[in-house]
């Protein structure tokens, strides 16, 4: 029962969708881009911070504009319709040169963020790459340590056994021979 009540509900959903498309003036498949970009716009325009902002930008293109052409603000000449026409495209690329301004300062800030968060774990990984030669140091401290007394322990019998065979100075066999130092001479003259 509750499928034949889904169906009527999408078969009266159809008919609705159906009604509302005969009764749309505008044919044009763009028409719902368009309305939503004029949404867009109103509140855009609805926003008093960003209002302010486009409100400046027109202002500084129409200084821009007077500046450029070296009029004075009571100019009978800023009342022309080419004057309008003309703040208007001054205004248009005022505002396009600020979004691209403000796009390249995102763009700087973004990638200054990444170069910082880089920094940022190159240099943890150098402090755990640190921290672990520490903890392996730490790991091979009895071996290096035995290591070194058996070096030691080497060393001091290999030094009492030279002690030993050359106590007797008979100069037999298995001995090395032992070599007289030179003496230095000193030049004459």
């Amino acid at each position: 029962m509750a499928t034949d009540q889904d169906k009527e509900d999408k078969a009266a959903l159809d008919a609705l969708e159906s009604e509302a498309k005969e009764w749309d003036k505008c044919k044009n498949p763009r028409a719902p881009d368009a309305f939503d970009r004029l949404k867009k716009a109103q509140t855009e325009l609805m926003d008093e911070k960003h209002r302010e902002r486009l409100d400046e930008a027109i202002a500084d293109a129409r200084m821009l504009l007077i500046r450029e052409k070296k009029l004075t603000v009571d100019s009978e000449e800023l009342k022309t319709d080419a004057f309008a026409r003309q703040w208007r495209d001054k205004a248009r690329e005022v505002l396009v040169d600020g979004e691209q301004r403000r796009r390249r300062q995102a763009k700087a800030q973004m990638q200054e963020e990444g170069r910082e968060q880089r920094r940022q774990d190159e240099e943890m990984d150098e402090r755990k790459r640190k921290r672990q030669h520490e903890q392996d140091w730490e790991a091979t401290r009895e071996e290096r340590i035995s290591s070194w007394r058996q070096f030691h322990k080497g060393k001091t019998s290999a030094a009492a056994a030279a002690a030993a065979g050359s106590g007797s100075g008979s100069g037999g066999v298995g001995e090395p021979d032992k070599k007289k130092k030179k003496k230095k001479m000193k030049p004459i003259g």
